[in-house]
């Protein structure tokens, strides 16, 4: 078993459940997806970018995401504070999971279709 799968299957409920139908929403929008484990946690890579990772904390599941600041639908639903470039859909239930937000945010990721680590080194060294 890869270790992205391990820490999903490995977490207590609902925290599994939550992963899971997340992993199965992207994995339909985004077939040809990669799922690596980076920095602890599950990334979904398409094309070599990465569209977004995983995270299971406290007591929450959080869908991470860039370029949150060009999506122009569900602001309300995008969780921002404390950060500087990544927002994040929080879920602490199955029944929280809107299948509508998730696949919209997924599917701009992959419109945009720009390297979030790229740009946050590169605004980095401008600051410089």
């Amino acid at each position: 078993m890869k270790p992205a799968e391990a820490y999903i299957l490995n977490q207590d409920e609902p925290y599994r459940s939550i992963l899971l139908q997340l992993q199965m929403i992207i994995e339909s929008v985004v077939p040809d997806c990669e799922l690596y484990f980076k920095w602890r946690i599950p990334f979904y890579y398409s094309r070599d970018l990465p569209l977004c990772y995983l995270n299971q904390s406290k007591d929450y599941v959080d869908l991470a995401f860039w370029h949150g600041e060009q999506l122009e639908k569900f602001q309300d639903n995008y969780v921002k504070t404390n950060r500087k470039s990544v927002m994040s859909l929080r879920y602490k239930s199955l029944d929280d999971i809107d299948d509508e937000i998730v696949v919209y945010v997924i599917e701009q990721q992959l419109r945009i279709n720009t390297n979030p680590f790229k740009m946050i080194l590169g605004s980095k060294k401008k600051l410089k």
